[in-house]
């Protein structure tokens, strides 16, 4: 019987009630004893990528001058900067917002948006060069004071853990930029907002698109990362409530967690997905072969995805583990597709779950980017087991899959069926479930 402990390493031991006073996880064929205090807790040996080489323990060894809990957006951007590198530890009790002021504290002298839509109309700008002139420098005037409130630099040896059923960061987005050993957990992470979107006449084949910035979790040219227990979702701001200009939708999100430029050894576990376009990247450009190459070894595993619309992930040169994890494309909702299989990807998709709404193929779970490889073993589609490369090439023969990834995983924390998976993962995945 494969039963988890609290904070869900797999282990095979007796079930115990609720919690358990003393969690567990193994270490080669003894046991290690994880501390009562979610916030000094590590990931386990074997978890994922993030435990490969010198694992992953964040702020676990923090000094008690070194131990944080903060209510306010100031007060976690001071604490994060305290102690430079030394193991600290933030905990962020209820919600703190990056933005309560308003998009308008950000906005330069002089910048209006209607003077901004008059100028770029397509009628009277075009779609042959990229905006220009006053208000376009104004725009990014503008974008540069938000950009400079909302991010939070996240340094090495950092442990970042919401307090609670109900903490985490509104607006806000978390840079975790060349470092090494940051967890971040049990926190509600609301999509920034671009206050300020680009308009590109020349985006989308000269047809033109509104381009936006701010993720809500950024890992670029880290190693040894651990995002585990959180929520990440578009939250108050879905995109079914934008309007639209020049016929084009004024978007305002951009991801909710890539992993990006030579990052390497992460473990993304018992997350929840929700509500969101352009959802993960693994890898962001198909030009990042000299940092990218040999790195971006992720592992994402019982996440549930729910109103996605693509990238979940969509992945470039790493190997990747994705498995037990559970994808739901509810009946009537914006849908692309679930893995995008990019350029030199190494991508290894098994025991998934995917509960899609009637008349959804599953010929779309994949999508074809580039030539790249792709293992995809023992997934269940509402229930039932399905060749996901099979119906692809089946039903989608110009963008023919090839099987077989190449590496096989070695860092599982312990594989569930996938049919329970659903029922395992809705149970226990996103914030407000780390013991």
């Amino acid at each position: 019987m494969n039963v988890r402990k609290c904070h869900d390493h797999a282990i095979k031991a007796v079930v115990l009630a609720g919690c358990t006073a003393l969690v567990l996880s193994l270490t080669g064929t003894g046991a290690q004893a994880q501390p009562r205090d979610a916030a000094r807790q590590t990931l386990g040996a074997g978890d994922g990528w993030g435990a490969y080489g010198t694992g992953t323990t964040g702020g676990a060894q923090a000094e008690a001058e070194h131990v944080y809990t903060v209510t306010t957006w100031e007060q976690f951007r001071a604490a994060l900067k305290n102690g430079g590198s030394a193991p600290k530890i933030i905990k962020v009790k209820g919600m703190i917002d990056a933005v309560s002021a308003g998009c308008d504290a950000f906005a330069a002298e002089g910048y209006d948006f209607q003077k901004y839509l008059a100028a770029y109309d397509p009628a009277v700008w075009g779609h042959d060069k990229p905006v220009s002139g006053e208000q376009e420098e104004l725009r990014a005037a503008s974008a540069a004071g938000q950009d400079k409130a909302i991010k939070a630099t996240v340094p090495a040896n950092t442990t970042i853990i919401g307090v609670g059923k109900n903490s985490g960061i509104l607006g806000g987005s978390l840079q975790i930029k060349g470092v090494d050993n940051v967890i971040v957990r049990n926190l509600t992470i609301e999509a920034p907002v671009d206050c300020f979107p680009q308009w590109d006449p020349t985006d989308d084949n000269k047809t033109g698109a509104w381009n936006s910035e701010y993720d809500g979790v950024v890992v670029y040219g880290s190693t040894h990362v651990w995002i585990d227990h959180n929520t990440l979702t578009d939250g108050r701001h879905p995109d079914s409530s934008l309007p639209s200009y020049f016929g084009k939708v004024f978007q305002r999100h951009d991801g909710l967690l890539d992993v990006v430029r030579g990052s390497n050894y992460v473990t993304v576990s018992w997350n929840s997905f929700n509500d969101h376009d352009k959802t993960m990247l693994i890898g962001n450009s198909d030009s990042a072969t000299a940092d990218d190459t040999g790195k971006l070894k992720v592992t994402l595993h019982h996440n549930r995805f729910e109103g996605i619309v693509e990238r979940a992930p969509r992945v470039r040169f790493g190997q990747v583990d994705s498995y037990n994890n559970h994808f739901v494309v509810t009946k009537g909702q914006k849908w692309g597709y679930v893995y995008g299989i990019g350029k030199e990807s190494r991508l290894v998709a098994e025991h998934n779950a995917f509960t899609l709404a009637q008349g959804i193929s599953p010929a779309k779970i994949l999508k074809k980017w580039n030539e790249a490889p792709v293992t995809a073993n023992g997934n269940v589609v509402n229930g039932k087991a399905v060749d996901l490369i099979a119906v692809h090439n089946a039903e989608i023969p110009g963008e023919t899959l090839q099987s077989g990834a190449g590496w096989t995983p070695a860092l599982r924390a312990g594989v569930d069926p996938a049919k329970a998976v659903p029922g395992i993962v809705g149970a226990r995945a996103g914030a407000g479930r780390v013991c």
